[in-house]
This record gives C-alpha cells, structure tokens and sequence, in this order.
C-alpha cells in the first residue's frame, strides 16, 4: 500500500492507473473494424435476471471516439496535476473513480447499467470540487449536485417507461431497439422527453446549464479539464443513444431540439463574451459550443450527426487544452483577469504560441481540429431547417469576437516590466499540452481520421428515422 506521506509514489501510481485504461483504448483502436457499425469487444454477464438486468459491454463507432478521449484527457489531468500539495493520494482516487464512470457510461450495452455508472460520475465530481475548488466551491458543489440529481430522476423516469413497454422487459439496448419498432410515435415522446431532462443537465442546455460556469470556475484545472473535457459528452452521447430506441419521439421534437441549440449557440456565446475571466469565458463559451453538438443532432441527418460527434472530440480537445493552460497561467500570475495578465505572453513564449493556437481553434479557425466540425453541423442543419441556421453561424462571429479580445491581451508587450520572472511552460505541463495541441492540428487538417470511426454507426442510426 502507498503511504500518504510519499506524495511522488502516489502520483507515480497513479499516472501509471491512467496509463493502462489509454494504452487498452489505443490497443482497441488497432482492432476495431470500421465496416462494422455492431458493437465490438463486448462481453456480458447476467446481472439481475428477475429484472432484465445484464452487465453488459462494448463499444460501436459511437461509443469509442469517446472512450478514446477520455483516457486521453484523464491521463492529461493527472499529468498536469503535480502541483496538488493537499491530500494527493485521495485527489488521484477521485479522478480514477471518475473516469471509472465516464468509461462505463461509454461502453455499458444495458440502460440501467448505464444509468449506474452515470450516477457514480455524481459522487467524485462533488468532492473533487468541494474539498479541492475555490472560495466558493460549497456553493458550486451543490449546485452541481442539486442539478445532477434533479435531471437523474427524470432520466430513470424514461429508462423505466421503455423497459415495461418492452416484452419481455429488459434494459439491454439491443433488445430495446428491436422492441421499439412496435411502440408509436406518440408514445415515444413522452419517454425521450424524460431522458432529454437528465441529458440537458450534462450537456447543458438552456435553461438547465446554472451549475456549469460556476463549477467550472471553482474547480481546480485537472478537474475542469475532464468536466468540460468529457462529463459534458455525457449528455450527448446519451442523446444520441435514445436515437436508437426512440426515433419517432426524437423525430416529433427535432424542432424543440433545434431551437435549443440555437439558444445555447447564441446565449453562451454573449454572455462568454461579457466575461472579464478567461476560466469564466471558456466556461461560457462550452455552453455555446456544446449547443453546436445539439444542432447537428437535431438535424437527423448523417451530415449532422458525424458533425455533432466530431465537436465532442473537438471541444474535449480544445477545451481541455484551455483549461490546462488556464491553470498554468493562474499558477505562475495569481490572476485570470484580462485586465490583469496583459503582457504575459511576451515572458511566455511557449505558453503564447500553445494558448493563442488553442483559441484560434476554439474559435473555429480553418484547418484546426473546431473549424470541420461546425461545417458539418451548419450543413447538417441547413439540409433540415433551411436559411434559419445561420443565426447559429452568428455564434461564432460572437466567438470571433471575444476570443481576439483574449489572445490580445496575451500578445501585449510587457512594457511595465511587470512579468520579468515568470518562467514558461516546462516539463510535466509541457508533456501535457503537447498530445492535445498535436491533435489540434492535425485533426482539423485531416478529419476524417475521427470521422472515419463513427460513420457507419451513424449510417445505421440515420437508417431508424427511414
């Protein structure tokens, strides 16, 4: 057993605990058949027989992307989490435990098995914030948690309603798609507008996202950089997996869906834009463009859905790169405020080029890994909703707008001498920027190493709306 007191073997541990769940995603990765759009590598086990309950496993070209992203990111949060001088070894289990959940929600085949690991997610998120946030992290933590719960419970609501309308009853999603093909469209609704409240509150979307920029802002780097990096993708994917079951209820409130997402677009996008943090600003700016996943799933189409799956890769890459580097640069000036860091860029070299090219993509430049993905979602939804989605194009004028502001003030010079000793991004951090900034480019200029994972899943999901 680590000892407490040896603060470098429990990070040494648990850097390898997160390197064995990255290494078996990779080594999925080489394995996985593209053409197949069945989940592959599953294994199951009886788990509750009376109910209909099993254990079961496996991934699709949904589900692995995802997987895929969060063993990088936790891997990526720990690395850049070397700084925790407070109780290291109980920090470390948390995220472990955390990302335990995340991963079980992406590969869970079973509805109620997937509703478990989504309620474990619930308890180290709400310690991680609450013993390691900021000033206000009691307040943020209970807002989180009052949300989760609040959301959980309607979800439950809409897993049980197809689980007694199936016969025999069963939780196994594959038993429930084939089911489904008897119940009617207007009971469907019902059940997916359940599941949607659960969702919302993960993705998040309008009004349900009050928990979001104020647990983002209290929670330390490492943990922002997998609450926006993968927890959000929470939501989506289960959005995208209620497809599967439920087509003609998400067919009815496609509509619904649509001007969500183009009020998340543009909401966020303005009140990021009001923002005087930069933490506060990429909080904000996730509502906006998570709202961008919504659109494209919204539009029920191919174009839009391999939109809306490639921003969840795209906004986990780019964010948790944002966050990491938030850290760093709260690490070494005390402050996040724009007024306050001009200038530290010109001490910065390495953090300037890395901040300024992780903004550039974030505010959808061309050939960075934001830019394919908003094409294809504002496509997707042009094919389905006409001229109207251009008000979502507005969003990343606004975007545009805010993130100059920041890269501004990081490109200033230091002319009052104010930041002569800082000293850059080195070591650890640096091993940690540099996979995700990697990716960054080499995705937007080559997207279809991502796309190519989901897109025969998402042919056979498109194939349920006939």
């Amino acid at each position: 057993m680590i000892p407490q007191d040896n603060p470098a073997r429990v990070r040494a541990a648990a850097l390898v605990a997160a390197a064995v769940p990255l290494a078996l995603s990779l080594s999925l990765l080489a394995d996985f058949d593209r053409a197949d759009a069945t989940p592959q590598f599953g294994e199951s086990h009886t788990w509750i027989p009376e109910l209909g309950m099993t254990y079961t496993l496996a991934v699709d070209g949904l589900s692995l992307p995802l997987v895929l992203l969060t063993s990088l990111l936790v891997f990526v949060a720990l690395l850049s989490s070397l700084h925790i001088a407070r109780s290291p070894k109980t920090f470390y289990v948390w995220v472990l435990l955390l990302e335990f959940s995340c991963l079980g929600v992406f590969v869970a085949r079973d509805w109620f098995l997937l509703y478990v690991f989504w309620e474990i997610a619930l308890v180290p998120m709400f310690f991680l914030i609450g013993l390691w946030g900021g000033p206000q992290k009691e307040r943020a933590t209970m807002t989180y948690f009052l949300y989760t719960l609040g959301g959980s419970i309607f979800m439950l609501i809409g897993i049980f309603a197809v689980y007694l309308a199936a016969d025999p009853h069963t939780f196994d999603m594959d038993a429930l798609q084939a089911a489904s093909h008897g119940w009617t469209a207007a009971f469907q609704v019902a059940p997916f507008l359940a599941l949607l409240a659960g969702f919302a509150v993960k993705i998040p979307i309008f009004p349900l996202h009050g928990w979001l920029p104020l647990a983002h802002v209290q929670a330390p780097a490492p943990v922002s950089i997998i609450l926006s990096g993968v927890m959000l993708k929470l939501g989506a994917y289960g959005l995208l997996r209620s497809t599967e079951i439920l087509p003609e209820g998400v067919r009815r409130m496609a509509p619904l869906l649509f001007a969500l997402a183009l009020v998340n677009i543009l909401y966020g996008a303005f009140l990021a834009f009001r923002q005087s943090d930069v933490k506060a600003i990429v909080a904000f700016s996730s509502i906006s463009h998570m709202g961008f996943v919504l659109l494209g799933i919204a539009a029920l189409n191919q174009t839009g859905f391999s939109g809306a799956v490639f921003m969840m890769i795209a906004h986990g890459i780019v964010t948790g790169c944002l966050f990491l580097l938030s850290g760093v640069l709260y690490e070494r000036t005390g402050t996040l405020a724009l007024d306050e860091i001009a200038g530290v860029g010109s001490r910065m070299l390495a953090f300037k080029a890395l901040f300024t090219l992780t903004l550039l993509a974030s505010m959808g430049l061309p050939g960075l890994i934001q830019f394919p993905g908003e094409v294809q979602v504002l496509l997707g939804g042009f094919e389905s909703f006409g001229l109207i989605v251009l008000l979502g194009a507005a969003g990343i004028l606004i975007t545009a707008t805010f993130t100059l502001r920041v890269i501004g003030g990081v490109l200033a010079d230091d002319t009052e001498n104010r930041w002569a000793g800082l000293s850059d991004v080195r070591g650890a951090e640096l091993a940690a920027i540099t996979p995700l900034a990697v990716l960054t480019v080499i995705l937007g200029v080559a997207p279809g190493i991502a796309l190519g994972l989901s897109n025969t899943t998402i042919e056979t999901l498109i194939a349920r709306f006939g």
